[in-house]
Parts: C-alpha cells; sequence; structure tokens
C-alpha cells in the first residue's frame, strides 16, 4: 500500500527590490508596504534594495551594479528568491532569473497570491483564477513552453495553479468559460441591484484601504460576523447585511474589497462587479486608519481607485478608526467628505455619533409629511413605516394625524391621500 505523500511547504526566504525614480516619491513607503505582502503571503523578508535611479531598468529592473549587489545578498543571506515592487515584463522576469539564478516575483504576482489563499466563495475563487490567468497569458511567451520553473510558493497556490503547463489555447478556452461564469454571477448581482432599488432601502458602501477596519466596522453596525483580522486583505468577499437605525429607518452596508497601492489592473477588472458595488451605492462611508502615517497617501489612493471605476459626486462620510491606537492625536480632516467623525470600531468608541450622522444623511433624501390620513387609508402608514422616518402618530376622530419624513418619490402620492 503506498503511503501518502507528505509535503512540507518551506517558508521562503525574500529579499525585496523597489526604484525610486523621482525625489520625493513614496517608494520606501511602497516597500515597507511589500513586506508587509510578503509577510501576508507567508514568505521572510531577509532584506530590502532600494535604487535610486532615472527610471526602471527596461531590461533588468535594477541597474548592472545594483543586480551584482542583489546577487551578494542573496549568497549572503540564503534567500530563495526575490520580489519586486512594480510589475515585471516577461523580459525583465527572464533576464533577472538568469543574472541570479534564483526565483523572481513582483508585486502583481504577490497580491493574486495572497488573494488566491484567501478567496473563500465561488465567486472570489472565479474572480482570483480570471486574474490569474490573465497574468500568466501575457507571461506565457516570457516563460517559455512550460511554466513549471514557478515550482511550489507563493504565486503558485489557488485555483490558478491547476494547470501551470497549459499551452496558450487551453489558457484562453479557461478565461472564456471563467469570464462567463462570472458573467452569471454579474447579472446575479445586477437583480439583487434591481430588487433593493425597487424596495427603496438606501444602500451604503464601506470603502478604504486594505486593513482600515472595513469590516470591523460592518460587524460592529450589523452582528454580520464577517472575520476580522490585523492583515492586508482578510476579507476579499463583498458582505452586504442590513442595519436598523434607532428611528426605524433601514440601510443595507456593503463592504467591499480593500484598495492598496499599485492594484494588479487584472484583480481590477476581474473584481470590477464587486467593486462597482461602491458605483451603485447611494453614498459612500470612507473608513481611514488615523494611526497609520501614510494615511493621507491612503485616502488619495481610495479616492483615485474609486474614480477609475467611475464613483464620483456621492455623499461621503470618513471615519477616522483606530483611534485607540492613534498616540499623538492630531487634526485629521477630508475635505472631499461631506461628514467626518472620529472612531475606534473595534472598541465600539464614536458609534452613535456614525448612527446619527447615517440618520442624518438618510433624512436629507427626504421630506416631512405632516397631516391626517382617513381610517379607509389605513394602508399608507405601512408604506410610511417601512421606507421612512415615523416621528408622531396620533388616532384622531377623522383619521390617523401622521408626522414623519418620507421618500421624496413617495411624498406625492402620500399627501395626495390626505384629508
Amino acid at each position: 500500500m503506498e503511503q501518502a505523500l507528505q509535503i512540507e511547504e518551506r517558508k521562503e526566504r525574500v529579499i525585496l527590490a523597489g526604484v525610486s525614480w523621482k525625489e520625493g516619491d513614496d517608494a520606501q513607503d511602497s516597500l515597507e508596504e511589500l513586506a508587509e505582502l510578503a509577510q501576508t503571503a507567508g514568505a521572510q523578508v531577509v532584506g530590502t534594495v532600494l535604487q535610486v535611479r532615472e527610471g526602471i531598468h527596461p531590461g533588468t529592473y535594477v541597474g548592472a551594479g545594483k543586480l551584482q549587489e542583489i546577487r551578494q545578498m542573496l549568497q549572503e543571506t540564503d534567500a530563495t528568491g526575490i520580489i519586486c515592487d512594480d510589475e515585471l515584463s516577461p523580459v525583465q522576469v527572464r533576464k533577472m532569473e538568469d543574472a541570479l539564478e534564483c526565483k523572481v516575483m513582483d508585486r502583481t504576482l504577490l497580491i493574486l497570491d495572497i488573494f488566491a489563499a484567501r478567496a473563500s466563495t465561488s465567486e472570489g475563487k472565479i474572480q482570483v483564477e480570471l486574474a490569474q490567468l490573465r497574468y500568466r497569458m501575457s507571461r506565457l511567451a516570457g516563460a517559455g513552453a512550460s511554466l513549471s520553473r514557478l515550482g511550489g510558493g507563493i504565486g503558485t497556490r489557488g485555483p490558478g495553479e491547476k494547470k501551470l503547463e497549459m499551452d496558450r489555447r487551453l489558457i484562453k478556452s479557461r478565461i472564456s468559460h471563467l469570464k462567463r461564469e462570472l458573467g452569471q454571477v454579474q447579472r446575479h448581482r445586477e437583480v439583487a441591484r434591481g430588487q433593493r432599488t425597487r424596495s427603496q432601502v438606501k444602500t451604503a458602501a464601506i470603502v478604504g484601504y486594505t486593513n482600515a477596519g472595513k469590516s470591523t466596522l460592518l460587524n460592529r453596525l450589523t452582528d454580520a460576523g464577517v472575520l476580522e483580522e490585523d492583515k492586508l486583505f482578510a476579507t476579499l468577499d463583498p458582505t452586504t447585511r442590513m442595519m436598523k437605525l434607532d428611528s426605524g429607518q433601514e440601510l443595507l452596508l456593503t463592504d467591499t474589497v480593500g484598495f492598496i497601492r499599485k492594484l494588479p489592473h487584472h484583480l481590477v477588472e476581474a473584481f470590477r462587479s464587486t467593486l462597482e458595488e461602491a458605483k451603485y451605492a447611494d453614498f459612500i462611508i470612507h473608513v481611514v486608519d488615523a494611526s497609520n502615517p501614510q494615511m493621507e497617501k491612503q485616502m488619495h489612493i481610495v479616492y483615485e481607485t474609486l474614480h477609475s471605476l467611475g464613483v464620483s459626486g456621492k455623499k461621503t462620510i470618513t471615519l477616522f478608526n483606530k483611534q485607540d491606537k492613534v498616540k499623538e492625536p492630531g487634526i485629521a480632516r477630508d475635505f472631499r467628505a461631506d461628514r467626518e467623525l472620529k472612531v475606534s470600531a473595534k472598541y465600539g468608541a464614536g458609534m452613535e455619533e456614525v448612527k446619527m450622522a447615517l440618520e442624518g444623511i438618510l433624512r436629507e433624501d427626504k421630506k416631512l409629511l405632516e397631516g391626517v390620513f382617513p381610517y379607509g387609508q389605513g394602508g399608507q402608514l405601512s408604506v410610511i413605516r417601512r421606507y421612512g422616518e415615523l416621528l408622531e402618530e396620533e388616532y384622531q376622530e377623522d383619521g390617523v394625524y401622521i408626522k414623519a419624513f418620507v421618500p421624496v418619490e413617495c411624498y406625492k402620492n402620500l399627501a395626495g391621500k390626505m384629508c
């Protein structure tokens, strides 16, 4: 009887490489974030290299001198590979592998690997595999007839590694199949959006940089039970939950995929239907990690990503989260937001103010209705209770006196049925 083959996955030791090509850029911060990504993927960072030069080398990413420095560092640290802080071309990967004689990865491959490890729903797995195949499709020619040189570890997990030696025709066929599956998911999502629109229940999309605390906020407001971890991209799959406010108003909250610097375009395309939840929401809840020194830059990246998805002109509440971790309280501002609040979703601080702000935004789209409904029109009260905010209700001789905020689209019809 054959014994099951036991494979122990060795923790990869990697060196990070980045290029700073203009003064004042965020290359150093980006490299530090790359280290977090590498750790999230299960690798151990044993060295970093940042080269200042006028631009990325078209052949080897870094210059010849820095390449020799990396080669020496590989020997000294016993590193198994190198991760570059930008997306590499097939030529760059091949030339760096030839020069360094080690595994060469880029930021895109690293993020794809994390997504592959974290995807749990069928939609998430389809999206990740589609992004992986598109990435590998563009590198098939550069990697030669076989992609088996990738071996194990980062970049080989998830559904995308099923057939590393698939040829271009088979990859195209698989991409077509996945796109059809994703199209069905998108149609289902559109139907769900249509039902929400007809129900007239307002929706808010929770957006923000990865690990800003979006899932923690959703759990705090709705008891959603979504996974919370102090890691980059802890949750990928969007979760929508109903929130009932103290006034009786209802609001649908949707947690979205976190944003990050240099978010791979393969992922943006594959996750477009998910990311576009923000596009179809009535307003935006922007969660910011106020304890992060790069807070301003992260806010800028979030707004840039939203703009690329066609999300603009929506009312926005910005929550400066993780106040429990802020060491030096300062004046945190988001001049693009309609409202700003300081909160700690983890400990519940500021949640009442958040609810009041949500009540206020919902009320802005309503008109004050005041008058008496004849008893024969009592059914209109259920409409008010469901879609509006009932302030006063009194049974009188000629009918029911009502004072309520109701949606603008319902106001005319309701007012016409009053005495």
